[in-house]
């Protein structure tokens, strides 16, 4: 026992002493704490981030995709339709990137919300962009109707249970547009 208590002393000792003479400033080195993830990046790993943090990185996320996805159906489909449609989801996203924003900055501390697809969006608007056609057509529609069918989910689950009150409140408000959204992609016909 002995033993064991003056190795766990050493060990404290040296991590104490090994620390001295290193000027850590924490207002502008906001990695320094965070554990650094197995790609050895300065992201911290998921787990360090808050639930404000992840809904309003998954709300970013999802607009990124809209926009990007719609933009591609505004040269890549055949439908007059599909690209009314589309330019009204790159309208009402760049709106509720502003709003995310907006909401996102309003939290204490403010939250940056960071617009990084998910390895499943991507792989949607690669496949996207490989098409032309009816069958950007029906690819499109499929991703809409997926994409706003999931964001409402996060959307509802948040607004019940987030954490963030200003980040609530937009997820809150959110609810009804994405519905009308999830509606109008499924009344789309390729």
């Amino acid at each position: 026992m002995k033993m064991h208590f003056a190795t766990v002393a050493i060990s404290l000792a040296a991590l104490t002493l090994g620390g001295c003479g290193k000027k850590v400033d924490t207002a502008t080195n906001e990695t320094a704490a965070a554990p650094v993830n197995s790609v050895n990046t300065a992201e911290p790993t998921p787990m360090a981030q808050s639930a404000g943090q992840l809904f309003a990185n998954a709300a970013a996320a999802s607009d990124t995709f809209e926009i990007e996805s719609s933009r591609l159906a505004e040269t890549n489909s055949q439908s007059a339709t599909i690209k009314k449609f589309a330019a009204s989801m790159i309208k009402a996203h760049t709106d509720s990137t502003a709003k995310l924003g907006q909401a996102a900055s309003a939290a204490s501390p403010a939250i940056v919300p960071a617009p990084l697809l998910t390895g499943e969006q991507q792989q949607s608007l690669d496949a996207l962009k490989g098409k032309k056609g009816a069958d950007f057509d029906a690819a499109y529609i499929q991703a809409q109707t997926k994409g706003h069918q999931e964001t409402l989910e996060k959307l509802k689950a948040y607004s019940a249970n987030g954490d963030v009150p200003s980040l609530k409140e937009f997820a809150t408000k959110l609810v009804p547009v994405v519905t009308g959204h999830l509606n109008m992609a499924k009344g789309l016909k390729s």
